[in-house]
């Protein structure tokens, strides 16, 4: 039997989940629940570690095969944003050249997401920035392997 409490928390969940829906889009919304692509990496090919103005910090890990990016993950320690953004930004990653990540932009990433709190648009900026370094690291190892 459902005590007083649990019903109060259920529909207070139910409602802080719809707020939030509302604020973020249905896409945004749907990443941040379930945290796609969320994780840590061993032995990346390129990894870069961002913090953001805000104090966000946002890890990207890519995996390369060949000149395409088979596996990308992302971890962060942000809030509903910063995972819905990292989480869109190694997903387009996935299948991609070098040359085709760098299409990888913060506009792309909030278009994508379908929705942002407007306050929270920094945290587009903060993916697009930690996949390129992350890139730009793949490619300086590289570089280094071929000298």
């Amino acid at each position: 039997m459902e005590s007083e409490l649990d019903a109060f928390v259920k529909e207070i969940t139910g409602e802080i989940l719809e707020e939030t829906k509302a604020a973020y889009g249905a896409e945004a919304f749907e990443r941040w629940k379930t945290r796609r692509f969320m994780g840590s990496m061993e032995n990346p090919d390129g990894y870069a570690v961002i913090r953001g103005g805000c104090g966000d910090s946002m890890t990207v890990y890519l995996g390369f095969e060949g000149e395409r990016v088979r596996r990308a993950s992302f971890m962060t320690d942000g809030c509903g944003s910063s995972v819905a953004c990292g989480s869109l930004a190694v997903e387009m990653a996935h299948g991609r050249t070098p040359d085709e990540l760098l299409d990888i932009t913060p506009d792309l990433i909030r278009e994508r997401a379908g929705g942002l709190p407007s306050e929270d648009d920094h945290c587009a900026d903060l993916a697009a920035a930690a996949l390129h370094e992350a890139l730009n690291r793949y490619m300086q190892s590289r570089v280094r392997r071929a000298r």
